[in-house]
This record gives structure tokens, C-alpha cells and sequence, in this order.
């Protein structure tokens, strides 16, 4: 059997509209963010299960698509935990290439984020195989799928790309 999993970034929030880096803090969407995330229960009426981060901001994201299917929530979705660097501006994470491989100070590296999302991936398989699944989750989340599932480009390369936001993300495991 096969697995389709789609991803979708949490909505937009107040730190991002602000230039922060929320990391392992909570989090809020904005009033554009909750719009948005409005918008998400009618295009993924198709899944069978959602999975979020824990982190406020994801959960909010699901909460207020108005998806009506199981929602569970995974701690190893989180946002790259940036340390002493949570809740600082955005640039104070500059270059994040240079964290790949090395932590941010008290926190984690990207391949940190990567592994863990290995070992979620390897759990869903083998608990929803055969169903849509919906994960809503943060940025470091979105480049570990992209490597480990999509076009497998380096994560040096996804780091440094431009953000192109787009309605979801769709893998088949």
C-alpha cells in the first residue's frame, strides 16, 4: 500500500508579520494567518487524519481549518528549537546554513529537525499506511520532507532557496 501525505505550513502568525523567530515558543496566528487557515478545510476535505506540530501556531492552524477527521499532535513536528535564539529577530539566525550540522546555542541543529521527522515519518507509515495523511507543521519541517522525501536536494540548498509558499506540499511514502 501507499501513504499520501500532504504538508502544509501553519499559517501566518504575529511574529512573522514582526521579523521573529518564534522557534519552540508558542506563537499566534494573525488575523491574516487565521483567514488563511480557514482556507485549508476546504481544499483537504481528502484526508483521513491530521498530524501537527504541538506548538500553539500549528495547532490553532488545524483548529480553525475546521477539518473534522482526527487531529493528533507530535512534539517531533516542532519548529528547529533556536536556543537562547527563540523569540529573536529573524536575522539574529543569519546564516542558518552554518546550522546544518551545528546546533544554535542551547538548541538543535537542522539535521536534528531532519531525524526527528525521519522517525515520524517511519511511525505514520506504519500506523496510517494507505491513507491520506495531513501534516501542519514549520519551516525546518518543510525542508526535512522536501529531503527525505521530494527532490532530495541537500538541506544546505533547501535552506538557502527562496520560500515559495504554495497551497500544500504532497508526497507518496
Amino acid at each position: 500500500m501507499t501513504l499520501r501525505l500532504i504538508y502544509e505550513t501553519h499559517s501566518i502568525t504575529l511574529d512573522n508579520e514582526r521579523g521573529i523567530a518564534t522557534g519552540w515558543l508558542p506563537g499566534q496566528l494573525s488575523e491574516q494567518g487565521c483567514r488563511l487557515a480557514q482556507e485549508i478545510g476546504p481544499r483537504r476535505q481528502d484526508v483521513d487524519v491530521v498530524f501537527s506540530s504541538d506548538l500553539r501556531r500549528a495547532v490553532q492552524t488545524v483548529e480553525l481549518s475546521g477539518l473534522t477527521v482526527p487531529h493528533l499532535q507530535d512534539w517531533r513536528l516542532r519548529e528547529c528549537n533556536y536556543g537562547v535564539l527563540n523569540g529573536a529577530p529573524t536575522e539574529a539566525l543569519d546564516p542558518r546554513v552554518d546550522r546544518v550540522h551545528k546546533p544554535f546555542p542551547g538548541g538543535q541543529s537542522y539535521w536534528d529537525v531532519v531525524e526527528l521527522t525521519r522517525s515520524f515519518l517511519a511511525d505514520v507509515k506504519r500506523w496510517h499506511d494507505g491513507q491520506v495523511v495531513l501534516v501542519v507543521a514549520h519551516s525546518a519541517n518543510r525542508w526535512s520532507f522536501e529531503h527525505l522525501l521530494g527532490s532530495r536536494a541537500s538541506l544546505e540548498d533547501l535552506i538557502t532557496a527562496p520560500f515559495d509558499w504554495r497551497p500544500g506540499w504532497e508526497y507518496v511514502l
